[in-house]
């Protein structure tokens, strides 16, 4: 209920009945213990199970006491706020998990010698070796990758947005690049296989496995640069064509320049997203234990075909590196998120006198 009181100055105020600003603290407390005793309790071995009955007790429980005291309508608020921050945590507790096993598991490992060696004569039963070789070969293949995928993506995009205007072309090509981004990472590299090296009689090679990953990078960097694109003021267009600027001059110019920082953000995303790809490298690439800085000759070594590798000869000692080279994996993917970001917000359009 709100109730309308007159103030001692004669203005009108609202006054509302409120929750604690440390109810939902105490509430969720309260709920996680309650959790852990109704699902050791019932018997139920798995925490996942008492985190998610910790959940709804935590829900039901916010409602009741918001419901009681604030109102039904600001139950209902306070309801939909906690089912977004709940999702949040539910989302997030796995992630946190994830990383934290995988530097429990490979920070001891890393070292000098492991970042800076090869698996090159090195068994699976030894303490030595390093993954130089696989991290020299993922840089290079994703280089290539994004030298081939990038212009073409952009290119594209800068068709469907400005060129396209609807036309038959613009939605096929559309209705493709959406095809192409559920197309599994194995068909591409099939693909790739078939006719770069059985079909054309070209060796495996780093090269190779860029072409696979290329195909996988190009449809993130179209669907991301056309977003940036239309998010142009149309404005700047016909202020540039108003003065006569040539459309191609004015595209150059002036609208990839004003989307510049989401393009470079979108094709760091797209690098991203291929770096942990497996299937195309163990295809094409074919791995290799010793140090190959040629990826047009000879199979080379990729850091998730390292992982892969090193986790299946089963020792001890290869299974501490393959956790070592997922820690560092992880790690060149957050540095290149960070790079993106960074990029975007020092590209991003600031306003006037800043």
């Amino acid at each position: 209920m709100v109730a309308q009181t007159l103030a001692p100055e004669g203005r009108l105020s609202l006054r509302q009945r409120r929750l604690p600003r440390w109810t939902p603290w105490l509430s969720a407390v309260a709920s996680i213990a309650l959790g852990i005793a109704v699902g050791a309790g019932a018997g139920l071995h798995s925490k996942i199970q008492w985190g998610l009955i910790a959940v709804v007790i935590f829900l039901g429980g916010q409602w009741v006491l918001s419901a009681a005291v604030e109102g039904r309508r600001q139950a209902r608020d306070r309801l939909a706020t906690n089912l977004v921050w709940s999702a949040f945590i539910l989302a997030v507790i796995p992630l946190i998990a994830l990383l934290w096993y995988t530097i429990q598991q490979g920070a001891s490992h890393i070292n000098a010698d492991f970042l800076t060696h090869s698996m090159n004569g090195v068994l699976a039963t030894d303490t030595t070796g390093g993954l130089y070789h696989a991290l020299i070969g993922s840089l290079e293949q994703i280089a290539l990758s994004t030298v081939i995928a990038a212009p073409i993506g952009v290119l594209t995009a800068v068709y469907l947005v400005e060129y396209g205007n609807g036309s038959r072309l613009a939605k096929a090509v559309t209705f493709f690049v959406d095809v192409m981004t559920g197309v599994p990472s194995i068909v591409a590299g099939l693909f790739v296989l078939s006719f770069w090296i059985i079909l054309l009689n070209l060796p495996y090679s780093g090269f190779a496995g860029s072409i696979a990953l290329a195909i996988l990078m190009m449809p993130v960097v179209v669907r991301s640069t056309e977003e940036m694109l239309r998010l142009v003021p149309n404005e700047l267009r016909e202020a540039g064509l108003a003065l006569g600027v040539p459309r191609w001059k004015m595209i150059i110019r002036v609208v990839i320049p004003t989307a510049l920082g989401g393009i470079v953000t979108g094709v760091m995303l797209a690098i991203a997203r291929i770096t942990g790809e497996t299937a195309p490298v163990l295809l094409l690439v074919f791995g290799s234990q010793v140090i190959n800085t040629d990826p047009f000759n000879n199979p080379q070594q990729n850091l998730p075909l390292f992982v892969y590798q090193e986790y299946a000869l089963g020792t001890t000692q290869s299974e501490a590196k393959a956790w070592a080279g997922a820690l560092v994996l992880i790690a060149v993917v957050m540095i290149l998120n960070l790079v993106a970001r960074g990029i975007a917000r020092w590209k991003a359009p600031k306003a006037a006198g800043r």
